[in-house]
Formats: C-alpha cells, structure tokens, sequence
C-alpha cells in the first residue's frame, strides 16, 4: 500500500466536513502521510491518526511518502483525461497541495508524536466509543481489488466500534473507476445491524465517478 499525502482542505471536500463535524473526537483512518491532523489539530481540533506504516521511523515515512507522491504525479501527467480537474485546476495545484501536506505532517509528527497511532483495520488499538467521527480516505471500497467483502463489513463495524459516526470516500474501485460490485451486499448487512448508512454526493470529484461519500451512522446513536 501507498503512504499518500493529501491535504485537509482534500479532506474538507472528500467529507463535507464542517466546523460542527470537527468540533468532537475524530479518527483518520489509516492515514498515511496526510497532513489533516496536523492542521485540525493546530485550529484547535482533537483528531487522532492510525496507520500500519506508524512503526517506521519519520525519515522512511517521508522518503516514502515521497517516493508515492512522484509516482503519482507521473501518472497523472500521462493520464489527465481520465481525471476531472474542476476542484485543482490544474496538476501544478495539486501538487502543491500534496507536498504542503507531506510538510504539515512530518512536522507534526515530530513535534506530536502520540497523535500519530500504529495500527490497521479490521482491528483497532481504541477503545469503543473513543471518537465522534472517523474518516476513512482511500482505503475502504478503493481497494476493493485487493480485500474482499468479509475483511470490508469487519473494516466498518470495527470503525463503528470505535466511532458514533464513519464516513469513506472514495466508493469506486482504483484505477477504472468502476463500482465496488459487494458495495450494496455491505450496506444491506449494516443495516441489519441497525446502522444508519447512506451515500452522499460531496462537492469533490477527481477519478471521474468518485463524487459520492458513504456515511454510517452507529445503531447506539439511533436509538
């Protein structure tokens, strides 16, 4: 797996995050190099950051960070047209945004070191409960090529675990774009469960179909 860099201005638009939605305890799931708990956190926030990739040390963090980053930018050159690029403009933009957040977060991880947690999904080191909102970025449905149904429905109850609220972005599969064909077989079984799931248009689209969020509300919460 990549250790990506994305912003928190990304994150405000991946979410539709607002003053409200930040104002709790929130959980950024399997974070990578993102530099949205290093920002939330300096406007006065409380979120905390767990990734696998947490038990290296910062310099191979960074270097890796970087190493995805340009692999990324090359992609993207070679492949404009299979993004929209209305919300950067254009790929200069882009990277600036990555690269100010690789800054934000190694910075922060230095002089924060506790906000930054090892660990992976489906089985997270918080107690139940721990958080208002956890925020799932590139990770859950994107990679629906690589984890199956069942570690995907265990991913989710065990954010529901931790969380009263989850949201994912993107909900299509990486590369192609195309939908995530157990995606509705997942809803359906949460809602068994008594969650409150619901997908959601957010005002963000860069792989062409990915402008929708899924949004889970925890069966404790609905009561």
């Amino acid at each position: 797996m990549l250790v990506t860099s994305r912003s928190f201005e990304e994150y405000e638009a991946f979410f539709a995050l607002t003053s409200e939605d930040l104002a709790g305890a929130v959980l950024d799931c399997s974070a990578g190099a993102s530099g949205f708990a290093a920002v939330a956190n300096a406007r006065g926030g409380r979120v905390t950051a767990v990734d696998p990739a947490y038990d290296q040390e910062a310099e191979r963090l960074g270097a890796a960070a970087s190493d995805a980053a340009t692999r990324g930018r090359t992609i993207l050159a070679e492949h404009r047209d299979h993004y929209v690029w209305s919300w950067y403009g254009t790929l200069e933009r882009h990277d600036e945004l990555r690269q100010a957040a690789l800054a934000a977060f190694l910075a922060d991880l230095r002089l924060h070191p506790d906000t930054y947690v090892p660990g992976s999904l489906p089985d997270l080191p918080f107690a139940d409960d721990a958080f208002d909102l956890a925020l799932c970025s590139h990770l859950l449905f994107t990679w629906s090529n690589v984890f199956d149904h069942a570690w995907h429905e265990a991913a989710l109850r065990e954010l529901l675990r931790v969380a009263r609220e989850v949201r994912v972005f993107p909900l299509v599969v990486q590369g192609a774009g195309d939908a995530v064909p157990f995606m509705s077989s997942v809803l359906d079984r949460l809602r068994d469960l008594g969650h409150q799931a619901e997908v959601v248009d957010v005002p963000y689209e860069f792989q062409r179909g990915a402008h929708q969020m899924l949004t889970v509300a925890a069966a404790r919460t609905s009561a």
